[in-house]
């Protein structure tokens, strides 16, 4: 295992200034007092699927519907695919909420739970700990190289814990392009095809994530076989749209690949934003890659 440190590099890449009235706040992960007006905040990806972190472990209540839609406004707020709140909690090291960027709720966010795992650590000096979402208890490791690593857990293959609308083949979705539904803490939709790259993902996505074999809407995926083990994925997130990458999409996509026989356990995927490495094991899916912190600020909306 590798102990993470502030400074190691491909965990906190760099740190902008977002108000220059409260300097002490950059640079330091939020450590510093709680300023006096405005909501603290850290802005994280992993593979350019982008987050706003609230840790409220200090701020108290902070988030809702209304504040998660505002500041994921892109042209008004701050813009991120998803939010993440962190919370305390008493069997975990600490607990996550996430929120889409049109102030709905998700289950899971697994590049969200890598950021804030890397920062978590950092800060307590660790190379592990526990997070608590609505999967359950997830362990999180440093890997080699400023990667992070967590398990996503078990993958849900029953129709109703995806959940669907009515019992029918996860398998096989009753769809035209013959999908595969598998549930990751989000639905998800995953449609293997001869190339990813000619599809077109806005359309696509968008009148796939209303489906009504999936009453909670759902995450798309297209993917194609690149090789042994290795795939390229493209991802439309419900509530958000197109994204450069997504954790749970990506393991989705990987135990579907398994399932159909088109790939081992350990899969390879590359997304618009990067490499991600996830491996089916017996204790969950697990879930390599790499993390940014890349600024801290102060939201005033």
């Amino acid at each position: 295992m590798m102990r993470l440190s502030v400074t190691e590099s491909g965990i906190f890449t760099r740190r902008i200034s977002m108000e220059a009235a409260a300097p002490s706040l950059y640079g330091r992960g939020m450590t510093q007092p709680v300023p006096t007006t405005g909501l603290p905040f850290m802005k994280m990806h992993g593979l350019g699927n982008d987050f706003v972190v609230v840790d409220e472990r200090r701020t108290g209540p902070a988030v809702d519907a209304d504040r998660a839609r505002a500041l994921g406004d892109r042209h008004r707020g701050v813009g991120f695919d998803q939010l993440a709140v962190i919370r305390d909690d008493a069997e975990a090291d600490l607990e996550l909420l996430f929120w889409n960027a049109d102030g709905s709720m998700a289950g899971a966010c697994g590049n969200a739970t890598r950021c804030v795992a890397a920062w978590e650590m950092a800060r307590r000096g660790a190379d592990s700990l526990t997070l608590r979402t609505e999967r359950g208890l997830l362990r999180a490791e440093a890997r080699a190289g400023g990667l992070v690593a967590v398990n996503m857990g078990a993958p849900l293959l029953d129709w109703r814990d995806v959940p669907l609308a009515r019992e029918v083949d996860t398998l096989h979705l009753p769809i035209e392009g013959d999908p595969v539904a598998t549930g990751m803490g989000n639905p998800h939709c995953t449609f293997f095809v001869e190339d990813a790259e000619t599809v077109d993902l806005p359309a696509f996505g968008r009148a796939h994530e209303h489906d009504p074999l999936f009453p909670e809407r759902t995450n798309v995926q297209v993917a194609h076989l690149v090789g042994p083990d290795h795939l390229r994925m493209r991802v439309w997130e419900r509530g958000v749209g197109v994204t450069l990458a997504s954790g749970s999409s990506s393991c989705a996509v990987a135990v579907a690949a398994t399932r159909r026989g088109l790939a081992g356990q350990a899969v390879r995927i590359d997304l618009d934003g990067g490499r991600i490495d996830v491996d089916w094991r017996d204790d969950g899916v697990w879930m390599t890659g790499a993390v940014a912190h890349v600024f801290d600020g102060v939201w005033h909306g």
